[in-house]
């Protein structure tokens, strides 16, 4: 499966490069019937290019008066090409190759052999096609979040109304997404019963940090033990079982859903711990949302565990009426 997934991302970048760059000669060939002389610039640009590589090829040890010739010639021919476009209102950009990214121009790899983070998301984005992710995306995003939905009358121990509470909610995810790229430590914590709200806010901040380019990974707490387990015990033995373990770790941030669903024992407590943990250290952010109470999760968890997270995530407790926002 994995094989066929890199295979499709890769003959999409194939399909990327071959569009740039047909772009770019049929924008060349247009600059070029309205600006004859900039054929013949480019032409001696690429003759004086190869020139230079010529030459300190051919004579390593004295090519540096050769060669400075060659440059000065280079510098002039760039000179005149780009008055020549200046002067007839063309950008200087606009005979470039327009990547959808630059950083790898669309291979997907770095020279080094490293995957581009666009590669990397891609592969995220078709584990979302696969999951119908992506469609659930599509209605629950903060552009179809609606305050009114909330109760605004008073809740019995609570300070605030479901709306109003709701609401700073509201305003300290969209803050989470606006400065998640600062290292300010913050981590999300949703509680509260079901059908509260908490896998929609936490789709709207995936939605929202996804269309940002950030690499966002999405799993219920039961799914992620099946991942480690996987990679524990070797049941499958494919590279996306590797990449999915190595995501929960290495993902811009990690979304733990319904944690308190999963079978719960010393190793599933083990490898919660260690995912918050690592993640920690690394800078790495997480939102887990969670059934739980504050105490049936310290009754729960290890005290290692209810410490790192309480200290470390901003928690916020969903209160109200049941909307069955979740499916």
């Amino acid at each position: 499966m994995n094989k066929n997934i890199i295979k499709k991302i890769l003959n999409e970048y194939d399909k990327k490069r071959d569009k740039a760059i047909l772009n770019q000669k049929m924008r060349r060939q247009e600059v070029y019937s309205k600006i004859p002389r900039l054929q013949d610039i480019d032409k001696k640009i690429t003759e004086a290019s190869i020139s230079i590589s010529k030459v300190i090829i051919e004579d390593p040890l004295s090519y540096e008066n050769k060669i400075s010739k060659l440059r000065f010639q280079l510098e002039e021919l760039k000179k005149e090409k780009a008055i020549l476009l200046t002067e007839n209102n063309i950008p200087l950009e606009y005979l470039n190759v327009n990547y959808k990214c630059n950083k790898c121009n669309d291979t997907g790899y770095f020279k080094n052999g490293e995957k581009c983070s666009c590669f990397k998301q891609a592969l995220i984005n078709e584990s979302y096609e696969m999951s119908n992710l992506s469609k659930m995306l599509q209605k629950e995003n903060f552009n179809n979040f609606n305050i009114n939905i909330f109760s605004n009358n008073p809740i019995e121990g609570e300070d605030r109304t479901p709306q109003e509470n709701m609401m700073n909610i509201l305003n300290i995810s969209e803050g989470f997404v606006i400065n998640f790229d600062k290292d300010n430590g913050e981590n999300l914590l949703f509680y509260g019963q079901t059908g509260l709200g908490k896998t929609f806010m936490a789709n709207c901040i995936a939605k929202s940090l996804l269309d940002k380019g950030y690499i966002v990974v999405y799993q219920t707490a039961f799914k992620i033990m099946d991942i480690i387990g996987s990679h524990k015990f070797n049941r499958n033995n494919d590279d996306i079982g590797e990449k999915e373990y190595s995501l929960l770790f290495d993902a811009d941030l990690l979304i733990i859903d319904d944690l308190g669903t999963e079978f719960t024992n010393s190793f599933t407590n083990t490898e919660i711990f260690n995912i918050v943990n690592t993640r920690l250290l690394n800078g790495k952010k997480m939102i887990i949302s969670t059934n739980f109470s504050p105490k049936e999760f310290a009754d729960t968890y290890t005290d290692r565990t209810f410490s790192r997270i309480f200290s470390n995530f901003v928690p916020l407790k969903f209160f109200g009426d049941d909307l069955r926002w979740e499916a």
